[in-house]
């Protein structure tokens, strides 16, 4: 090879080899994404059908809807409000937590509300929709959904199918004292419960007993392995001490009975004020676009001190599985730190 050549051939080279950097660099930034989702998104909730996510938090006046096939790109979803209460009435108020279900090809959504005429009335309401998009047709109020024997304080509903039947879980007072317990019930119908309510679960360790002695947001996270486990969120929501606990169904047993929960003795998500995550919890699960991946959502504060409003947000992260079937959550991630895109977006 003459001089001359080999010149020219360098010279291409440093041509070409930037764009190839700049290629991959570019690349890169689009399989990433940061947290948090949104500025503002307290208890968080999503599900998939159909190729597309449907998200949902709290906004305490009414309920909307978020539709996205990326749950990276919240952000820039198509948001719809699909409810506004009624001015006067049992659910006109104090609108929390709503979780959208999808049981025997209908839509329901469940969903906490308060009175008109009183001052804290919190119970648990439902709503059905029969287009296979949520996000249209028409929404019926089902009314209130509780246990005749036992029409306490009651938040967070949540419901889940095992062994072919429907579930009813939720937290709520016993008429005694103020501790939020959890309790669960099986359904008749998606707004009906076939059986009286079961406690399975109370504030028990110092952890769960900041501000207020509080079990609330139950979620159910099934394993690779079809363990099942109850994670929910403790202590009052306006301290930094709100955290996630797991408890944990025996293998293949009745749900019903408060013998076959055991609850961990140590929180599984907590704050963490060196990544900007303070008081997380009340949270929810997905899987990502291909199904390899099981991710979590849930909702923070930011900075210090910020309590139990609107400064909340969501963010979400990849959940690993440990040798012995635990789910492993992590610390909750570095606000605006760079995190791989869930698989398949």
């Amino acid at each position: 090879m003459n001089s001359g050549m080999f010149f020219v051939r360098l010279l291409l080279l440093l041509i070409i080899y930037p764009s190839i950097t700049y290629a991959q660099q570019v690349a890169d930034t689009a399989s990433l994404f940061r947290n948090p989702l949104l500025q503002s998104g307290p208890d968080p909730w999503v599900i998939r059908h159909n190729g597309f996510y449907y998200y949902m938090h709290t906004t305490g006046v009414d309920i909307v809807m978020y539709k996205t096939r990326k749950m990276s790109d919240l952000g820039k979803a198509k948001q719809v409000r699909i409810w506004t209460p009624p001015a006067k009435g049992p659910n006109a108020r104090d609108i929390w937590a709503p979780e959208l279900h999808r049981i025997n090809n209908t839509w329901y959504i469940y969903y906490t509300a308060g009175s008109s005429d009183s001052i804290h009335p919190q119970h648990l309401f439902v709503m059905e929709n029969k287009a296979d998009d949520p996000t249209t047709g028409t929404w019926v109020d089902k009314g209130q959904l509780k246990d005749p024997a036992a029409d306490n304080f009651a938040l967070d509903a949540t419901v889940f199918k095992y062994k072919g039947q429907h579930y009813f879980i939720w937290s709520g007072h016993n008429g005694k004292d103020n501790l939020q317990r959890l309790y669960i019930a099986r359904m008749q119908n998606p707004w009906t419960m076939a059986t009286h309510r079961v406690e399975i679960a109370a504030p028990i360790y110092d952890w769960e007993k900041d501000g207020i002695p509080v079990n609330e947001g139950p979620e159910i996270l099934e394993s690779p392995k079809g363990d099942i486990f109850l994670v929910y969120s403790a202590s009052a929501c306006w301290t930094e001490s709100y955290a996630l606990g797991i408890i944990k169904l025996k293998k293949g047993a009745d749900p019903l009975d408060p013998a076959n929960w055991t609850k961990m003795p140590t929180p599984y998500l907590t704050t963490n004020k060196e990544n900007g995550a303070f008081g997380p919890g009340h949270n929810g699960f997905f899987k990502s676009p291909d199904g390899k991946e099981d991710w979590i959502i849930y909702h923070a504060n930011s900075k210090a001190g910020q309590g139990c409003g609107g400064h909340r947000n969501p963010r979400i992260q990849k959940i690993n599985w440990q040798p012995d079937g635990m789910p492993d959550f992590g610390v909750p991630v570095s606000i605006n730190q760079p995190i791989r895109k869930p698989s398949g977006e």
